[in-house]
């Protein structure tokens, strides 16, 4: 026995409602997060490679320093440091504190397993925002009476 055609017509609403959802909610927010996350791994990056470059100062421990500095729209110039010893550290929100090694050193230590964690949570809520895609799938085939698809449809080789 067939549905009557009124069934068929809601089922097929509710399917482009959880079709919709799906596209324009939880896939939005799964790119919104992922790009968060990574802008975060971006920032470890960076604070990686300051403390690789003030221990390589302090291994040196030269004073002068040549470097390049980027002054906007990535036009680099040669710079020279006559004294190394304090360097300014993004703390967060647009401020800078001037440190001296040790204390910078402490800082990205910090700073690092901080963004680390939060990387952690935002991995959580891309896992959770899958899993809610998955479910929305799932409740899409049971509404449209498909079985159920193999997950792999390779064989084992081993």
């Amino acid at each position: 026995m067939t549905p009557p055609v009124d069934a068929n017509a809601n089922v097929d609403q509710k399917v482009l409602q959880y079709e919709n959802f799906i596209n324009e909610v939880l896939k939005r927010d799964l790119q919104k997060v992922l790009e968060h996350r990574d802008s975060v791994y971006e920032k470890i990056s960076q604070y990686l490679q300051l403390k690789n470059t003030i221990q390589s100062l302090q291994e040196l421990g030269c004073q002068r320093l040549k470097t390049e500095v980027d002054l906007g729209c990535n036009f680099f110039v040669q710079a020279e440091v006559e004294d190394s010893s304090r360097i300014f550290v993004a703390v967060g929100y647009g401020f800078f504190v001037e440190m001296n090694h040790d204390e910078a050193l402490r800082f990205i230590d910090k700073k690092t397993s901080q963004l680390t964690a939060f990387t952690e949570q935002l991995t959580k809520d891309s896992a959770k925002i899958k899993a809610n895609i998955r479910m929305v799938l799932e409740g899409l085939r049971e509404l449209q009476g498909l079985t159920d698809l193999p997950e792999s449809t390779g064989r084992e080789v081993f």
